[in-house]
């Protein structure tokens, strides 16, 4: 197995070669979408905040085209039992956080906890930089194509509950989208798939990329899902 910390001597390289035709539209949000188009949440000027990377990472399933994602152990300090993007902070040994490091960072962190094999993960594109305020996360979206998949599951019980993929058809099935109203009032979109409630920073990245691929559907804005203070 190539690990993503093996190949630190050498460069990590973004490739569109022989995509699946229906990642086009994908490939086509990445390089067109602005940082303002994603979130409200930039990166502070004064260049605060821990730098990180996560892996949005399209595979096919048996169900058609899907996301594999991971619900964070409940004992975490940060983002505790929130389903996500397998990601985290950028390691020294990651590199240069303005060059490759954030690609290496999240194949090594999805390797981590997921037990993904980073040699079958093609990288084809990177979103601009958000910000997390609760935490102080800097968070550069890697996106990948899961050219030879590879089994997943939990690797340390203690940063993961579980691992799964979410098809792209319950992604944008109306029937599964609401809007999550956190007692701080803020607001943003949830999808109740694989019997759990994606929602904050991950929600909001998948929202978005269905909504400027073109994969989006008409759904209920008013479908509310509250959360509690612990959230």
């Amino acid at each position: 197995m190539t690990r993503a910390s093996d190949t630190q001597d050498g460069p990590v390289v973004l490739s569109k070669d022989g995509l699946p035709d229906w990642l086009e539209p994908v490939v086509h949000a990445v390089e067109t979408v602005r940082p303002t188009q994603l979130s409200r949440f930039l990166p502070p000027e004064d260049g605060a905040g821990r730098q990180s990377a996560v892996l949005v990472l399209f595979g096919e399933g048996r169900h058609g085209p899907e996301l594999l994602l991971m619900e964070r152990a409940s004992s975490l300090r940060s983002h505790a039992g929130q389903p996500s993007f397998p990601g985290g902070a950028l390691d020294p040994e990651d590199g240069d956080p303005a060059g490759d490091g954030p690609l290496r960072a999240a194949l090594r962190e999805a390797e981590e906890e997921t037990g993904l094999d980073p040699s079958g993960v093609q990288l084809f594109g990177v979103l601009p930089r958000l910000y997390i305020p609760v935490s102080g996360f800097v968070v550069t979206p890697v996106l990948g194509w899961w050219r030879k998949p590879s089994p997943v599951g939990v690797v340390d019980p203690n940063e993961t509950a579980r691992v799964f993929t979410v098809p792209v058809a319950d992604l944008t099935d109306p029937a599964n989208r609401a809007t999550t109203v956190h007692p701080s009032g803020h607001r943003g979109p949830a999808f109740l798939v694989e019997s759990t409630l994606v929602w904050g920073f991950t929600a909001g990245i998948i929202d978005r990329l269905l909504h400027f691929a073109g994969w989006e559907r008409p759904w209920d804005r008013e479908k509310q899902v509250p959360l509690d203070w612990r959230a």
